[in-house]
């Protein structure tokens, strides 16, 4: 573990209430800021789809794949900066919210740097893992080698969205995404569509939408940061803050790389089962994208009332943070359930032209629908832990979790072919949210003693 939480008797404990207003002040916010990034998705898929060529929707969804992938590594400066700062705030001490924000800054700007870098390697490597041949190889490396290039900006906005979530400003972090995503949409239409660039004006789009929030976003911090309480250099370099963040970094790294493995590994398998799966597949992977940008709003929730509890090392709000948010997410996973058993045909219909990609996709609706009822615990769960800083085991059981995904997977294709990849994927979800769930109340009597 990064670190343990002091007894009680050693620490001052203070006090704040949690109640709904708390966590739809920061959800909502959030839950409409990330409903633009799978909107995103749409739009791009949309853009792509109406090429009239397969090989591009499937070079879409491959490239998308490996470049998460290669950004999962560095999810912790989204996750820790946020964890970090939430309990910061908890036990009041301003300056050290500052210090985490430039610490994980710099850590950005060095990797942004280091994955343009690796960029030739990744495509080198990464298409033909995934079974990318051809037309469809083409259209990945095309993509990937003009996305790599927003990958600094990209990633100090994963601190910048951290410090954001990490103080509770959920108006904000609605603003800065939907500055990104908005920009990024409109652009994606104009130079994919308009301008007649196709798949390079997607990626372009995604590009200068990422450099255009890292500015705003940057001075809109900047600017509200009380000099008076400003750290010290040697404040922000200091190495036992530097190791624990990096610390967080390491397990935080396995369990994003874990959850992006586990995705690859699923469009691995949907490759295997021919180009129209794999493009039917894809489009339906945006059901479970939809559902999971809406519960991460009170995911976000969570990580911040937990984070902060935990530095005011208050048991009551940490419990009841849990609870709240947990309730919401489950109420609103089955609202979205719902709404694609209805309606998914029509959202397929709008995604693609292309009839053999829509009947194949027309076949899968009910499990892509369930994704979102298999996952929000896996979600609330993740919430905590993140703000709790409970990295180890969130790394640990995402580990069983995949394992059990890709034993599961490969008997169950045998038999149902892609049903079956489906069925696994939503045991896959299931699981990641009730092994957290079941260590948990063993983590809140270490964290603040039995009772």
């Amino acid at each position: 573990m990064l670190t343990e939480n002091p007894p009680a008797e050693a620490v001052r404990i203070r006090t704040f209430e949690v109640n709904n207003r708390m966590v739809m002040a920061i959800a909502v916010p959030m839950t409409l800021a990330y409903l633009t990034t799978p909107l995103l998705g749409l739009v791009d898929t949309a853009v792509v789809g109406r090429l009239d060529n397969a090989a591009l929707i499937g070079g879409l969804a491959i490239a998308a794949i490996l470049f998460d992938l290669v950004f999962a590594t560095f999810n912790f400066l989204r996750s820790a900066t946020t964890g970090l700062v939430a309990q910061a705030m908890g036990r009041e001490d301003a300056t050290e919210e500052q210090a985490v924000f430039w610490r994980s800054l710099m850590i950005a700007g060095v990797a942004g740097l280091a994955v343009i870098a690796v960029a030739p390697l990744l495509m080198k490597l990464g298409l033909p893992v995934m079974g990318a041949r051809g037309d469809v190889a083409a259209a990945a490396a095309t993509y990937l080698g003009i996305r790599a290039l927003s990958a600094p900006a990209a990633l100090a906005n994963y601190t910048i969205l951290g410090y954001v979530l990490g103080r509770g400003m959920g108006g904000t972090g609605l603003f800065l995404q939907t500055v990104i995503n908005g920009t990024n949409i409109v652009l994606s239409i104009w130079l994919g569509l308009w301008l007649d660039f196709g798949l390079k004006g997607v990626a372009l789009a995604t590009v200068i939408a990422e450099v255009t929030g890292c500015v705003i976003g940057f001075i809109i911090i900047h600017r509200r940061f009380d000099r008076r309480v400003s750290p010290s250099w040697s404040r922000i370099i200091d190495r036992p803050s530097i190791m624990k963040l990096m610390a967080l970094n390491g397990d935080i790294m396995i369990r994003s790389f874990a959850l992006m493995a586990a995705f690859a590994w699923f469009t691995r398998l949907g490759t295997g089962l021919g180009e129209v799966t794999l493009a039917a597949n894809a489009i339906l992977m945006h059901f479970f994208l939809v559902a999971g940008y809406y519960l991460d709003g009170f995911a976000n929730a969570a990580e911040q009332i937990a984070g902060r509890a935990i530095g005011a090392h208050n048991k009551p709000a940490f419990r009841k943070a849990v609870r709240l948010t947990t309730l919401w997410g489950f109420g609103l996973a089955g609202f979205t359930t719902v709404f694609f058993l209805l309606f998914g045909s029509t959202v397929i219909g709008w995604m693609t032209t292309l009839a053999p990609v829509r009947l194949e996709a027309d076949h899968y609706i009910f499990w892509a629908a369930l994704t979102a009822v298999a996952g929000v615990l896996a979600f609330e769960m993740d919430g905590v832990f993140v703000g709790a800083t409970w990295s180890r085991d969130m790394r640990n059981m995402m580990l069983v979790s995949l394992a059990l995904f890709i034993v599961l997977s490969l008997a169950l294709t045998r038999i149902w072919e892609n049903t079956g990849l489906w069925i696994a994927l939503n045991i896959f979800l299931a699981a990641r949210g009730f092994t957290l769930l079941a260590i948990l109340p063993r983590r809140m009597d270490q964290a603040f003693g039995p009772g």
